[in-house]
């Protein structure tokens, strides 16, 4: 901060001895006879005061008892222009917490990308683009999770039915586990970690490079040609990807459920298709969708909002993952809380 007033050497004044010097002396002399003081000789001299930058008005003001005036000073003339310069210096350092405007961020993002879609501005060649690299780039690694995911939740449960004689269940609840829960939240857990850093760390680095303001200079919006074909890319190749691990992950299930618990393939598919219905297939749909557009969002946010060169890109991306997962487990449970409510009777077809 500034001071207000800084001292200017203006004011000069000189002090120059009197013509009764010694008269004074004596003077001094008689009032001070008890105390030992030295003789001080004033010679001419030129002392330089500061005068200060500031203007300030004084006014005389006689007072009440004595009638002698007195001066006094009111507020200083350049007091609000001061102050005025220490609200501007704060307003332009103060800055709200980054998970504060980057949740706003989240939240604006949102409402731009469904106008713009509303309004036809879809960059398609992007789109399609996109959408070749979250579906058919990511169908090896989610058929694989979901593979092994199937059949190591097959040896936690099959054998236990097993002992208990309801062999015939043993389809009915491997298809409402993989179609309600394990195929939509296991898509979503890869595709956050493979295809969200991924944006997180393209649009973050476009942002610390400036690439995203010459977008707008050339006449382009970043969230049509950026933003928008990321999210329908993520929306459209998330069902597609949940239904082809659900086929995976029933199919393995069912071939380690015959080879090492002896439970024949033709009963485990006769009892999922009694246990199934076609709203559990259209929920893990509605919620892969859903998983689709908070990772696309959330990751495309915390890219744009990125600051602080290769450190800060680093920290958006796996921010970005975290603050993903996080939404698909929370969203997960709102929408299976909305969807499924009430005591089912799904098991009792295939019992």
């Amino acid at each position: 901060m500034q001071i207000a007033c800084q001292p200017h050497p203006l004011v000069y004044f000189s002090i120059r001895s009197s013509s009764k010097r010694q008269d004074e002396w004596k003077n001094v002399q008689n009032l001070h006879s008890r105390s030992l003081v030295k003789p001080v000789f004033l010679e001419p001299q030129t002392h330089k005061f500061a005068r200060p930058l500031c203007k300030n008005r004084l006014y005389a003001i006689p007072h009440e008892e004595d009638g002698r005036p007195s001066a006094s000073m009111p507020e200083d003339v350049n007091s609000k222009p001061m102050l005025n310069s220490i609200a501007e210096e704060l307003g332009n350092k103060w800055s709200p917490p980054r998970y504060l405007w980057r949740g706003l961020s989240v939240l604006f993002l949102t409402g731009q990308v469904i106008m713009r879609t509303l309004k036809g501005k879809i960059h398609w060649k992007n789109t399609l683009q996109q959408l070749e690299r979250v579906g058919p780039r990511s169908v090896g690694v989610c058929l694989l999770t979901s593979a092994f995911v199937g059949m190591a939740f097959s040896i936690q449960f099959v054998r236990e039915f097993t002992r208990l004689g309801l062999n015939r269940s043993v389809g009915g609840v491997l298809a409402l586990a993989f179609s309600r829960e394990l195929s939509p939240v296991i898509t979503s857990i890869v595709v956050a970690g493979r295809i969200g850093s991924s944006y997180a760390a393209e649009l973050g680095t476009m942002q610390v490079s400036e690439q995203t303001d010459t977008l707008r200079i050339l006449g382009s919006n970043p969230v049509d040609y950026l933003v928008t074909p990321r999210v329908i890319a993520s929306c459209i190749a998330l069902p597609i990807l949940t239904l082809m691990c659900f086929t995976v992950g029933m199919a393995s299930s069912a071939l380690l459920a015959d080879s090492v618990y002896g439970i024949s393939i033709n009963i485990i598919i006769d009892s999922a298709l009694r246990a199934l219905k076609s709203w559990d297939i259209i929920s893990a749909m509605i919620k892969s969708q859903v998983f689709g557009a908070i990772i696309s969002i959330v990751s495309c946010a915390w890219g744009i909002t990125t600051s602080g060169g290769a450190k800060g890109v680093g920290e958006s991306t796996t921010s970005a993952v975290v603050i993903s997962l996080v939404g698909i487990f929370i969203a997960d449970f709102t929408l299976s809380c909305f969807f499924f409510q009430g005591a089912g009777d799904s098991l009792k077809n295939c019992m």
